[in-house]
């Protein structure tokens, strides 16, 4: 059986929102909070945390959280992840597992992380998944923070937009469509060949790295979930939102 790594990229620097993976919610940084809800997923050979930063590393050693640290020139949490991939501790072979925990995402849970890996179980082929949430408010759809996806019949990824996609006059519920959760895992060969591949011309238009992929001729495929309250955090507007969405998870108080 294939060997499973998850990483939780965070850094101090994000553009929008600096210092955003220790931003308090409900008393815990919300890194915290994404660390202790990926660690119930049973099936981890390695979790850890990486990280450029000091005071992310800091707070996660004194939390007992694995560290790996990483340059302090990645913009992209993929690149931050296969950078520490390499360096985990874990000796990954070409089919094994490397799943992106985004440390923005403080109400992901474990049932995610199996939706993401249940592909790669299923189906020898797939190099790569993607979490999909059922969109069943039109909020969501038109936001152009939150990323939707488009699939084929079988599951393979086409195209991610920030656009209401799949195009209706009408939203409905039964649209069906999805946005991008924050969770991605890759066969370690695909995750490198992914980092060493250049932007492609979707992924900048869009501001979609995903787009590298069907840019360049292979897919992810959808890892589907039904609609749930899932917050990421995008700015500090958001905290009282998430905050309020957290203490009525029923996750909260289990960790």
């Amino acid at each position: 059986m294939a060997k499973i790594v998850g990483l939780v990229p965070a850094r101090m620097a994000a553009s929008r929102f600096p210092g955003k993976p220790l931003f308090p919610l409900l008393g815990r940084p919300m890194l915290e909070h994404c660390f202790l809800r990926a660690a119930k997923f049973p099936r981890w050979n390695a979790l850890a945390v990486c990280t450029c930063d000091v005071e992310i590393s800091d707070f996660s050693a004194k939390k007992g959280f694995p560290v790996i640290w990483t340059k302090n020139t990645h913009t992209r949490a993929l690149d931050r992840v296969a950078e520490a991939a390499g360096r985990g501790g874990v000796d990954l072979g070409a089919d094994d597992i490397v799943v992106c925990v985004q440390g923005d995402e403080p109400m992901l849970r474990p049932e995610m992380i199996e939706a993401v890996v249940r592909p790669f179980d299923e189906d020898p082929s797939v190099k790569g998944t993607m979490l999909g949430v059922h969109i069943t408010d039109e909020s969501l759809w038109r936001n152009p923070d939150i990323v939707k996806i488009i699939h084929d019949l079988k599951g393979n990824v086409l195209y991610t937009s920030r656009s209401p996609i799949p195009y209706a006059k009408t939203f409905s519920p039964d649209l069906g469509a999805r946005r991008v959760g924050g969770i991605f895992a890759f066969r370690w060969s695909a995750l490198r060949w992914f980092t060493e591949t250049p932007e492609s011309p979707l992924e900048k238009k869009e501001s979609c790295d995903s787009n590298r992929i069907p840019d360049n001729g292979w897919f992810q495929r959808l890892a589907p979930f039904p609609a749930v309250t899932y917050y990421s955090v995008d700015s500090p507007a958001d905290a009282d939102l998430v905050e309020a969405a957290l203490a009525a998870d029923p996750l909260w108080g289990t960790y």
